[in-house]
């Protein structure tokens, strides 16, 4: 199996990895997109990203191609969709939310503090999976589209904004109750149960 070495990792060139690594490496054309205010194009490959996002995950789960390595380069390649999307919608499309910006920015200072809590406990960024970030991550990703695509639907974005936030809380819960990192874990249920049997 081919293989690159990135960060003094080996990393199997599978489909999946490909795509993940594809999001990592436009995030400094999109950034340059949002320099030169080509709010279009932008929005394009914003929305060509968050599709691999989709398809990686599903090709990894399909084909058995899941692994820790894999898992750590797709969460660091969402960070980079994350940090452009919200950026870009800070410069092109706040005017359109307009009163409801202060609760965007809400959401964005949750989801920081969500992806730096691991990254100062664990030394380690987040990859967990949850299917509750994935979850509110389509929403997200809906919400993208129909704010540069179609325009600003309030309801939407309250829906959206609450299930995000109970995520990330889901999130930072099991920060606080596993001891190490680890990656693909479903959910609070699942950790609760597992916590369960090993004191069983």
């Amino acid at each position: 199996m081919r293989e690159i070495f990135l960060l003094k990792q080996r990393i199997p060139l599978t489909i999946p990895n490909i795509l993940s690594l594809y999001r990592m490496f436009m995030f400094p054309v999109i950034v340059l997109m949002i320099i030169l205010k080509q709010e279009m194009v932008y929005a394009i490959l914003v929305v060509i990203s968050l599709n691999t996002d989709v398809w990686d995950g599903w090709i990894a789960r399909r084909f058995n191609q899941q692994t820790a390595i894999g898992a750590r380069i797709d969460s660091l390649a969402d960070i980079g969709v994350y940090i452009t999307a919200l950026s870009g919608i800070t410069i092109f499309k706040i005017g359109e939310i307009g009163p409801d910006a202060w609760l965007f920015y809400f959401f964005v200072a949750s989801y920081v503090v969500t992806h730096l809590s691991p990254l100062i406990k664990f030394g380690k960024i987040q990859s967990f999976h949850l299917w509750s970030i994935k979850l509110g991550g389509y929403l997200q990703g809906i919400f993208f589209i129909l704010l540069f695509f179609v325009d600003y639907v309030p309801i939407y974005f309250y829906v959206m904004v609450n299930i995000s936030l109970l995520a990330f809380i889901e999130s930072l819960t099991i920060q606080l109750i596993i001891p190490e990192m680890r990656s693909d874990v479903k959910g609070l249920y699942w950790v609760l149960k597992e916590r369960r049997k090993q004191h069983a």
